[in-house]
């Protein structure tokens, strides 16, 4: 009982995904980048950042900033690996 306590705290505290309905077969943790808009895909990078130090207070904009440089660059990158040479 403790651990499904526990594993429905975690959930709770993902943000909301857009992705659309996945086949079984898919891996629920792949996100779709052309489902989210940039801001979505900066917002839940920098949650999980946050998460990961315990959401300590005082970290907010140096979170987003490294969440928006590191999608931004995703982004780049898939932006060449799809533009014909």
């Amino acid at each position: 009982m403790a651990e499904l306590s526990t594993e429905k705290s975690r959930r709770a505290k993902r943000p909301a995904s857009r992705s659309p309905a996945k086949s079984p077969s898919e891996d629920v943790t792949v996100v779709n980048l052309a489902v989210l808009n940039r801001d979505e895909m900066i917002a839940v990078a920098a949650y999980y950042r946050a998460q990961s130090r315990s959401f300590e207070p005082g970290h907010e904009l140096e979170d987003w900033l490294a969440a928006e440089s590191e999608i931004d660059s995703q982004l780049l990158a898939q932006s060449r690996a799809q533009t014909p040479v």
